[in-house]
């Protein structure tokens, strides 16, 4: 008998088996998946309609984070203490600028600082409460934050949600915020609203808040001649004075008990022009040696390369208006407020406390704190030619900034 032999069953090979409806089903649903996931990122990054989705999730976890750092890093005491000492002697009645002070010194701030940091002094028993004290400054730096956002979102060059990122990077931010206390974030808080009420062509409530922030700490003074230049070609020569008359009466509202009673010892101490600052703390000029980091040549040049810088970016700024004659002429009889664009306020505001940045007689580590929110804006403007909606701006904003 013969014997039957089965054949064996056939192995697919592996081309058919790619080919087949369920693998090739498969692949399109991975693809589809990789392709969507893609889309979605991409919209997230660089769509501006998901700017405050992304600067909310932003916002989510820095807080989060401040709470992380306040929890598990050592705070340090560098000038909280100091602080305290200060307004403690204003809290016991003493009104003497001369007769305030700390261990690091005498009291070398407005008027404005007193109140806040008085303030400060009841909420954290004098000081003493630093837990607390770092809770209430993240609240500050987060708040920062989100003002700071409202800012880049109004611009119409830097508007892709994945710029914000950027404004998270900073370990020393942090620090300066929640670890060490330091008072120059209190004061860029007001200044940051001030900006935003300028985008709002609210210049009356901007002087106000632009007041309030340098009686707190005299560096906003570098945001003074953008400041000035941007009011003058919104309002005029009548209105920018009136505007600049209720800045002085701020101060003066503030200074009372001071002014009062020692009134030369206020303003030598909380304007100090001639202040000399310690060699041991400053960080842009460490490659100086001391004599001529200390040395009056030096402030000269220095407060010379601020002034040309100033004079020649201010050319700049008003030469798509036609030059400072014109910008100057129309001033004068204007009587009817003038639109600005929102690329030009921030270009002029942020590019104007920069150059003073530059030209500081010492930068001290907190003092990143003035400019470092600036810093993605400047770094992503492109370089455009001028239109009648936008500003003239090359690429890190310094080279043509004007306006429309």
């Amino acid at each position: 008998m013969g014997v039957t032999r089965r054949k064996p069953p056939r192995v697919a090979d592996s081309a058919s088996t790619e080919n087949s409806p369920a693998v090739k089903a498969g692949s399109v649903s991975d693809g589809g998946t990789i392709s969507l996931a893609f889309r979605t990122f991409r919209a997230l990054a660089c769509d501006p309609a998901y700017f405050w989705v992304v600067g909310g999730v932003l916002l989510i976890l820095e807080t989060l984070l401040c709470v992380v750092i306040i929890r598990k890093v050592s705070y340090t005491n560098i000038d909280w203490d100091a602080y305290m000492q200060e307004v403690g002697g204003f809290l016991s009645g003493e009104r003497n600028y001369a007769k305030l002070e700390g261990d690091t010194g005498p009291l070398v701030y407005p008027a404005g600082f007193v109140y806040i940091y008085s303030g400060l002094s009841y909420l954290t028993s004098g000081g003493k409460n630093v837990l607390l004290a770092q809770y209430i400054f993240a609240g500050v730096y987060v708040a920062t934050l989100a003002i700071v956002m409202a800012l880049y979102r109004r611009s119409a060059m830097v508007q892709r949600p994945y710029v914000l990122v950027f404004l998270s990077l900073s370990k020393r931010l942090h620090s300066i915020y929640v670890l060490r206390l330091f008072n120059d974030p209190i004061a860029m808080l007001p200044l940051y609203l001030c900006m935003l009420a300028m985008l709002e062509r609210k210049w009356s409530l901007a002087t106000v808040l632009y007041s309030l922030a340098l009686s707190i700490k005299m560096n906003i003074l570098l945001f003074a001649p953008g400041f000035a230049l941007l009011m003058y070609q919104a309002l005029g020569l009548r209105r920018s004075v009136q505007n600049a008359v209720v800045a002085v009466l701020i101060q003066a509202a503030l200074a009372a008990p001071f002014l009062a009673t020692y009134p030369q010892a206020y303003l030598g101490r909380s304007f100090d022009f001639g202040r000399v600052f310690f060699y041991k703390w400053t960080v842009n000029w460490r490659f100086m040696d001391e004599e001529t980091f200390l040395s009056a040549t030096s402030a000269r040049l220095l407060l010379g390369a601020h002034t040309t810088l100033l004079i020649g970016f201010i050319t700049k700024w008003c030469w798509n208006r036609g030059g400072i004659l014109a910008v100057a002429g129309r001033g004068i009889g204007k009587r009817k407020a003038e639109v600005l664009h929102p690329d030009y306020i921030l270009s002029v505001m942020f590019t104007c406390n920069l150059i003073g940045i530059l030209c500081a007689r010492s930068l001290h580590y907190q003092f990143w704190s003035w400019y470092a929110h600036s810093i993605p804006y400047l770094v992503w403007l492109p370089s455009t030619r001028a239109t009648a909606s936008a500003p003239s701006i090359t690429f890190g904003g310094c080279l043509r900034l004007g306006g429309r």
